[in-house]
């Protein structure tokens, strides 16, 4: 039984949206999406600040009620992916696409701001709106404000992020251990130019990397345990600037996904002698680099129970979807290290629409009708634990 009784303004949140798709912005460099953020909450009235990280807008609500606050995070980068779609508000920037939804993400956060404003009598807590930037970029947008101390005064944290194996509609969460950890390698290799011609003259470092990218092939089809959790996947290759000189410098770009430290290490360190020996064979040298940009995301049992009812009463409970744990990762791990949270699904799967695709295809699209359901499924929430939760502070 559907027990919510505020409304959303729907229109408003497909709306900002749509203009948010069309201007979309990478990692760090996000100052159209930014001004957008800051015009809304001036026009709502919402106070806020820049302090945190880089690049980032955290608004408060009800700043006076200090014994208990409740954090709600919305990323606001985009892809470098060049958007297919033909709709009236496609991409207006080539090569850029919001084609992992947090254009999405940004919209209902803000429409979630509105509504929690205008009912900000009625809340007994402090409200942080955390809008942040580079949850696809190499270095963590979260990382960054958490360092800045943004979780100080954060009791509790959700997010949430749009998602087409659902369908429009339904909310999904991962109750317990949801999302992998990623680490981010680079392997850079050290050769010496040569004329094509004369390639005994040289260090082909073009050949260093990719005999380097095959052997981490073979490591993980015959080293690593079938049942261990984890992916290891290389997607960017760089060398040479010209077809008939041998490249002197090679550079491989990947990202480990594990639940567990010592597969993570196991990697890491079959990585780092395979890029190393590879190189030393042929006189060439090898340097691996790498960085834990995004820990497991835990989802705190206890919220996963409080953001469940909360979505009932917006849904109902046929449309509650229990999620499968995933390899995926999600920069909201940084925020958890610090304060328990929950990080929850919205289905947006529409197939009538042709909203079928997967995050980060180039024909990605979401069915908005659902986008003010994350809204107040945020709202609800707030409402139904504004006075503190159970093992959480009270």
């Amino acid at each position: 039984m559907m027990e919510s009784c505020f409304s959303v303004d729907k229109p408003y949140i497909i709306a900002l949206r749509q203009e948010l798709h069309q201007f979309p912005e990478l990692t760090f460099d996000l100052p159209k999406t930014i001004a957008l953020v800051k015009r809304e909450l001036d026009a709502i009235g919402i106070p806020y600040t820049e302090k945190y990280g880089k690049s980032s807008v955290v608004a408060t609500i009800n700043s006076e009620k200090a014994h208990f606050t409740i954090g709600i995070r919305a990323d606001m980068d985009a892809l470098p992916v060049q958007e297919t779609n033909d709709s009236p508000y496609r991409s207006k920037y080539a090569g850029k696409m919001h084609a992992c939804g947090h254009d999405a993400h940004t919209a209902m956060l803000l429409g979630a701001a509105k509504t929690l404003y205008s009912i900000r009598d009625q809340i007994g807590c402090r409200v942080k709106l955390l809008f942040q930037p580079s949850e696809e970029g190499v270095d963590s947008g979260a990382e960054l404000m958490v360092n800045d101390g943004v979780m100080d005064d954060i009791d509790i944290i959700i997010g949430q992020h749009v998602e087409n194996k659902l369908a429009a509609g339904t909310v999904g969460v991962c109750r317990g251990m949801s999302q992998a950890a990623s680490r981010t390698v680079k392997i850079e290799f050290f050769g010496k130019s040569a004329h094509g011609t004369l390639p005994q003259t040289g260090v082909d470092a073009l050949a260093l990397a990719v005999r380097c990218y095959m052997n981490i092939q073979l490591m993980l089809a015959r080293e690593m345990d079938p049942f261990a959790k984890y992916v290891c996947s290389f997607g960017k290759l760089h060398a040479g600037e010209a077809q008939n000189v041998l490249a002197d410098h090679a550079v491989l770009l990947g990202t480990i996904r594990t639940y567990d430290k010592q597969v993570d290490g196991f990697i890491l360190s079959r990585i780092e002698a395979i890029a190393r020996n590879a190189a030393q064979e042929v006189g060439g040298r090898a340097e691996v680099s790498s960085s834990m940009k995004c820990f497991p995301v835990f989802n705190d049992y206890v919220l996963s129970d409080c953001l469940i009812k909360a979505a009932e009463k917006v849904v109902g409970q046929v449309n509650i979807a229990e999620m499968t744990i995933k390899m995926s990762s999600e920069d909201f791990s940084q925020y958890l290290t610090k304060k328990p949270g929950v990080f929850f699904r919205l289905g947006t799967r529409n197939e009538a629409k042709g909203c079928v695709g997967m995050a980060h295809n180039n024909d990605f699209q979401i069915d908005e009708e659902a986008l003010a359901i994350g809204s107040q499924v945020c709202v609800q929430f707030v409402l139904d634990n504004m006075n503190g939760v159970d093992g959480h502070i009270n």
